[in-house]
């Protein structure tokens, strides 16, 4: 972060500079958490569930912050401070104007399933030309969004920046600091649907970012995805997918082991022939979200085939362990039933037995039972032989499973118990469930069995 001095922080944020210190002082950055802060770095003090940043506003000072974002005066505070109303509002005012002074490629990655995936494959195939600033873990949110912006350095050539939205206004919000110039939609799936209600809400909150985005833009869609397929924007569409009516699809997908599978990316008369290094489907997607971009950035093919066999997996995001007994897909992360869908074709093309470890969807609003039980109809149809549910919606999951093996269990505990009995040597094992449900105990369980 560089360009802004502490006294125009202040200006561009309508804050009251008060405590003493150097107002002049150019920031090097911005932190909410006080042990990230370095000399030059300003703390902004957010007051949360659990703690209350201003508690530590001399901690911040000591470390060496230039001043400190606050929502009240600090008497005896040993260094400079930016009184406001909201210092999360504060922190976007500050990202949007520190966002006019950069003259970069951001591209917005938003949609229902696989932006981590999504923005971790497009910055990897980016990074084989550009230097790339992307959104560190999963901070996609109104806190997130901020503090990636604040992190673009002058060094940077592009920017790639994840925007996770839960309720209609927020994307609004992301995307008037973010300011993308280009966009990526995953797939519009069944989400957050307490406060969207259904695909249609979670389409018209996800699209609010095209306002934002400049006229000469490119928005990048999934051609297999209905709504997204027939979005009108003003903006230069790309669609990709798997049909012949995307611009950029995926032919001759080959599946070479648990981790690696291969495909044809054919756009026009461009063939690039891609090994993708990761589990699942939804990863042949995520490598023509990364060539559609690097196509629009002016990548050569051999660039985009190597950023795309350079992708590393995240987190608890179908990772795939070999544990010499049996085949972990750890999956726990997250969980709505579109990405429970996904993750189930994709196990189902596994060896072994198949079978599936589901917990508790959150946020699914008023059918939450039934979108339950369809999983369970689902993992019936695709193969599915064996199904572990825990969780007191996934109780419907087991019960709608019918004609296979089916148990419920009321807490991960009784489950892990369980286990030795129920998985056998050779099995391919999903585990998967909303993050709160802590299924990653269970995946733990899995790699220890013998």
């Amino acid at each position: 972060m560089k360009g802004i001095s502490v006294k125009q922080a202040a200006e561009a944020v309508g804050g009251r500079l008060s405590g003493s210190g150097d107002a002049e002082l150019e920031l090097k950055g911005l932190v909410i958490d006080s042990r990230n802060v370095m000399p030059g770095f300003a703390f902004a003090a957010i007051v949360g569930k659990r703690a209350d940043g201003h508690d530590y506003i001399n901690k911040a000072f000591e470390l060496g912050a230039s001043c400190c974002f606050v929502e009240r005066d600090i008497p005896g505070a040993p260094g400079c401070l930016i009184v406001v109303d909201s210092t999360a509002k504060a922190m976007a005012r500050l990202a949007e104007a520190y966002r006019k002074m950069l003259n970069i490629p951001v591209i917005g990655i938003t949609g229902s399933v696989g932006k981590t995936t999504a923005k971790e494959m497009i910055s990897a195939v980016l990074s084989q030309r550009f230097k790339v600033l992307k959104t560190d873990k999963n901070l996609n949110n109104e806190l997130g969004v901020p503090l990636t912006i604040f992190r673009i350095e002058p060094e940077h050539e592009a920017a790639v920046i994840e925007m996770g939205i839960s309720d209609f206004g927020e994307m609004s919000r992301l995307a008037q600091m973010a300011r993308p110039t280009d966009a990526v939609f995953t797939l519009i799936g069944n989400a957050h649907l307490d406060r969207l209600h259904d695909r249609t809400g979670v389409f018209k909150a996800k699209t609010e970012m095209l306002e934002y985005m400049p006229c000469d833009g490119t928005v990048v869609l999934n051609a297999d995805d209905d709504l997204l397929c027939a979005c009108d924007c003003r903006q230069r569409k790309v669609l990709y997918g798997l049909g012949d009516n995307a611009g950029v699809r995926a032919e001759n997908i080959r599946v070479e082991s648990a981790a690696m599978q291969t495909c044809d990316i054919v756009s026009g008369e461009r063939r690039l022939s891609v090994s993708i290094p990761a589990y699942g489907r939804h990863m042949v997607y995520a490598a023509l979200e990364g060539a559609a971009v690097g196509m629009k950035c002016g990548l050569s093919d051999d660039e985009i085939i190597r950023g795309i066999a350079s992708y590393e997996t995240v987190g608890r995001r179908a990772n795939v362990i070999d544990t010499g007994f049996i085949t972990v897909i750890d999956d726990c992360y997250n969980a709505n039933p579109d990405s429970v869908k996904c993750a189930i074709d994709s196990m189902c093309a596994s060896r072994g037995r198949k079978v599936c470890i589901l917990g508790d969807m959150l946020e699914m609003g008023t059918a939450r039972a039934e979108r339950h039980a369809d999983i369970g109809r689902y993992a019936v149809s695709h193969g599915v032989e064996l199904l572990l549910c825990v969780g007191e919606m996934s109780e419907n999951t087991a019960r709608a499973a019918e004609g296979i093996a089916s148990l419920h269990f009321d807490s991960n505990a009784q489950l892990i118990a369980e286990l030795p009995k129920l998985i056998k040597k050779g099995d391919t094992v999903l585990v998967k469930a909303s993050h709160s449900m802590r299924l990653e105990e269970v995946s733990e369980a899995l790699k220890l069995l013998k």
